[in-house]
């Protein structure tokens, strides 16, 4: 048998010399500030046949292969201190592995191998020091030395020193060595799990200049040995095992849709898709099909996928590009089953729904249990765990309103601040919004103002780009075509189950594909996946000149109407909306310029949106206020019927009733109005009644 002698010494010593000189270099002059040695996979995997085996050798036996560079670094003084010519301690850092291991297909097979894995940060503890090197004194003066690992404290039984029989050691804190120590919960992608399926994570273990680089939410790609504990219970240890990474290098993901993985074939068929004439209604029809109607709510929703474009200004501002949706409406008009669709369409999302949801569960927390040691954890949540992608959120109207307060800053800033338990810290959460809602008393009533219908504060309504209400009213040819859609999806499902479970059916491909019509997407969900990746990953259009006097017209003529005493139509933020939807518009198209078509399709979108829940059927305008705060008409009947109950308390301190009612009616005023909105006040407590028929502003 032929046996192959190896230098691996001298292997490295080359290999370090020819490629990695300058970084050496670069060590020697900023130690300790710089201490960490990052070596590219690929430069060792193309050094020749020899360092095909040493990659190959990193795989198998990563410990050996981290101590052979270290001994080569000491051997050869490949860095030198200026001030002491000492070699100092250098951490080893291996990167660009690859392959990558999902969590889920860990095995045991693993353990002690090099891997890499690509996930999300969950939970993240404090940086703190931990021990690596114990010094223990005995009562005597003589120094026991053990080495410490990751898990339990090891202590020596008694005094190693020839001769000395002191059982009882104390650590010498002063002489021992200490490290940097944090720990890691690294969660799967959610945007790679299908069907409901609950998402694994896996301890990871940094130390040194590793910690205190990464926060929780973050996309990372973490390198490491995989290494094996025991578990124990009551001092009686199990046959099972824990697993954890030991972390050698960390990669933080800042490229957008990363993971999504989009081939040539792909481009092409995106791009043919892209410069289709019919694209809208294509992507439109692709978003929950067995849905009727809902054209402009679903056009909407792709914008939203889509996107708008992110502005980092010169000055440090941040000018969000994600576009919010609000739907609206009645029972059984298929909100949640589009906000569902929407989760398993968006290359990046997380469902969830608002009634069983707390503000820690949406933004973040700090939590104290075993993960941490006793320490205090930060864990992310729903919000920012959906970074850069879609939140889904159905019944918003059921949050607890203290729960809801906590979307307001995510929403607009797009991050979460933190400061609880000694912890402060700021996530980033730039994600889409798409909420759902019902009305407060169950179903609409077009006589109200929007405000007014839903249990949700005006401070977070006005955060969201679009307000869609989805009414449910009898409708005769209407009702015939969902009855049609509905009968049509019932059918290819019944369809589909025989061609599965019963072959003797009858049941063929081409019946099946006969009944697709009409309730299948247009764009497979796999290829409009990647669409929605490719186009926020490539396209950054730029606003025409046409196209911006558009807008501006458009502005400045929904403006022109806020005359005196008339209500505002629109506000800045309608306008950032518009801009918003128009840059989305062109992204779907992959156009590098947002034309007129463009600004047209989101003038009417948002026009739509205002005719639904701004309109006041009393003044003929459009009434930003009655989605916002109270309308205008109800704001002049308020301050009209404090002024009549104020001149009529001036004599005898308290106004009367039937009185206050007759006055305000008199100036054309409605009677159920005047004494709803009487009871309001009173409610509120503005308007007190010290007897009845009496009432005085408090």
């Amino acid at each position: 048998m032929d046996v192959e002698l190896t230098d691996r010494d001298a292997d490295w010593k080359r290999f370090l010399k020819a490629r990695y000189k300058k970084e050496l270099e670069e060590i020697s002059r900023e130690y300790p500030f710089r201490r960490s040695l990052q070596i590219d996979y690929h430069d060792i995997e193309s050094y020749g046949r020899v360092g095909t085996q040493m990659a190959d050798e990193l795989l198998e036996t990563p410990g050996k292969v981290i101590g052979d560079v270290r001994d080569c670094i000491r051997n050869h003084q490949l860095i030198i201190l200026k001030k002491d010519k000492s070699v100092p301690l250098v951490n080893i850092r291996f990167v660009n592995l690859p392959k990558k291991i999902s969590i889920r297909d860990i095995r045991s097979d693993h353990i002690g191998k090099f891997i890499s894995i690509e996930g999300i940060l969950r939970k993240i503890t404090e940086v703190r020091p931990r021990i690596t090197l114990a010094k223990f004194r005995c009562p005597s003066g003589h120094i026991t030395s053990r080495v410490q690992g990751y898990g339990s404290f090891v202590e020596p039984d008694g005094c190693a020193t020839d001769g000395c029989t002191h059982k009882k050691l104390e650590l010498f804190v002063k002489l021992s060595e200490f490290v940097d120590s944090q720990k890691l919960r690294i969660q799967e992608s959610p945007e790679g799990l299908r069907g409901g399926e609950q998402p694994q994570t896996l301890d990871v273990d940094l130390t040194d200049d590793l910690c205190g680089v990464v926060a929780p939410g973050d996309r990372v790609i973490l390198h490491g040995i995989l290494r094996s504990m025991q578990r124990t219970s009551y001092s009686t240890k199990s046959t099972i095992f824990d697993i954890y990474l030991e972390c050698n290098s960390i990669e933080i993901s800042e490229k957008e849709f990363a993971e999504v993985d989009i081939m040539d074939e792909d481009i092409r068929r995106i791009t043919e898709l892209a410069s289709d004439p019919l694209i809208y209604r294509k992507v439109s029809k692709s978003i929950a099909p067995t849905v009727f109607g809902h054209d402009d709510v679903k056009l909407a929703i792709a914008l939203q996928l889509f996107g708008g474009i992110t502005k980092e200004m010169l000055d440090g501002t941040h000018l969000r590009g994600d576009i919010h949706i609000l739907l609206i409406g009645d029972p059984g008009v298929a909100k949640s089953q589009m906000i569902r669709y929407v989760s398993r369409l968006a290359p990046r999302s997380i469902y969830t729904s608002g009634q069983s949801s707390t503000s820690a569960g949406l933004t973040a927390t700090a939590v104290k249990d075993e993960f941490g040691d006793g320490r205090w954890t930060l864990e992310a949540g729903a919000l920012v765990l959906a970074d850069m992608g879609v939140a889904c959120v159905d019944e918003m109207d059921k949050m607890n309103k203290h729960d809801r307060s906590s979307l307001h800053e995510a929403m607009e800033q797009q991050s979460i601040s933190v400061a609880k338990a000694g912890i402060t810290a700021t996530l980033r959460s730039r994600c889409a919004l798409l909420g759902a809602a019902n009305p407060a008393m169950g179903r609409f009533d077009d006589n109200d103002p929007i405000a007014d219908q839903i249990n949700m504060p005006p401070s977070l309504l006005s955060r969201f780009d679009l307000l869609f209400t989805m009414t449910d009213k009898p409708h005769e040819e209407k009702d015939r075509a969902i009855a049609n859609h509905i009968l049509q999806s019932h059918k290819l499902g019944e369809l589909i189950a025989q061609y599965t479970y019963n072959s003797e059916s009858g049941v063929d491909e081409s019946i099946l594909e006969k009944e697709k019509k009409g309730v299948t997407p247009e764009i497979d969900e796999v290829l409009f996946r990647k669409y929605v990746a490719y186009a926020k990953r490539t396209c950054f259009p730029l606003l025409s000149e046409r196209a911006r006097e558009m807008l501006v017209n458009n502005y400045l003529t929904l403006r022109e109407i806020a005359q005196q005493n008339m209500p505002v139509p629109i506000t800045a933020r309608q306008l950032e909306a518009i801009i918003r939807l128009a840059e989305a518009s062109a992204r779907i198209r992959l156009s590098p310029i947002i034309e007129e078509s463009d600004a047209d399709r989101a003038i009417h979108i948002i026009n739509e949106c205002l005719k639904n829940v701004a309109y006041d059927s009393k003044t003929g305008a459009f009434d930003i206020d009655r989605v916002y705060v109270k309308s205008k008409g109800k704001q002049d009947l308020i301050r009209t019927i404090k002024e009549i109950i104020k001149a009529g308390a001036k004599e005898k301190g308290h106004a009367n009733y039937p009185e206050v009612v007759d006055a305000v009616i008199k100036l054309g005023y409605d009677e159920e109005d005047v004494k709803r909105q009487i009871a309001l006040l009173k409610q509120i407590g503005e308007v007190l009644e010290p007897r009845r028929g009496l009432i005085r502003l408090l």
